[in-house]
């Protein structure tokens, strides 16, 4: 049941991912013909265009944990025994949850931090707690991901 949840939620994901990614293309293209065609320039669009990239890689590096689809180094293990080829995943899984939840933490005092200043971006005005946050939420579901490994 969990499983299915996970796979749900990281197909919503991933559509999420290639709107953002479509938003992104639309407001270069919009970028381009106003600076080039109208000389006026959109203010913003290119601090937004990076903050979508921003949570499209971090969102994304946790649909590609989910899926096992992140580059592995691991030929010489699969000529170990198959008790060892566990021991050296759950060692890979304890590993990832361990250095996950370390930048969870520490991601989610600096965006606390952004809020509690108010900061924002130069030119669009946006909180930079809305870019610095994509750090804590991709790992915070890479962290459960590894947990979720764990106890399989």
């Amino acid at each position: 049941m969990i499983d299915r949840f996970i796979e749900r939620l990281t197909r919503w994901i991933e559509i999420a991912l290639a709107a953002a990614l479509v938003i992104a293309v639309i407001l270069n293209f919009a970028s381009v013909v106003g600076r080039y065609v109208f000389g006026v320039a959109v203010v913003g669009s290119d601090e937004v265009q990076i903050f979508l990239m921003v949570w499209i890689a971090f969102l994304g590096a946790a649909v590609v944990t989910w899926r096992e689809q992140h580059l592995r180094m691991d030929v010489l293990v699969g000529f170990f025994p198959n008790p060892v080829q566990k021991a050296v995943r759950a060692g890979e899984a304890i590993a990832l949850f361990v250095l996950a939840c370390v930048v969870v933490w520490q991601s989610a005092g600096f965006v606390r931090q952004m809020m509690a200043v108010d900061r924002r971006s130069d030119a669009a005005g946006m909180p930079m707690a809305v870019p610095h946050a994509a750090v804590t939420v991709g790992f915070l579901l890479i962290a459960l991901i590894a947990l979720r490994r764990l106890r399989r």
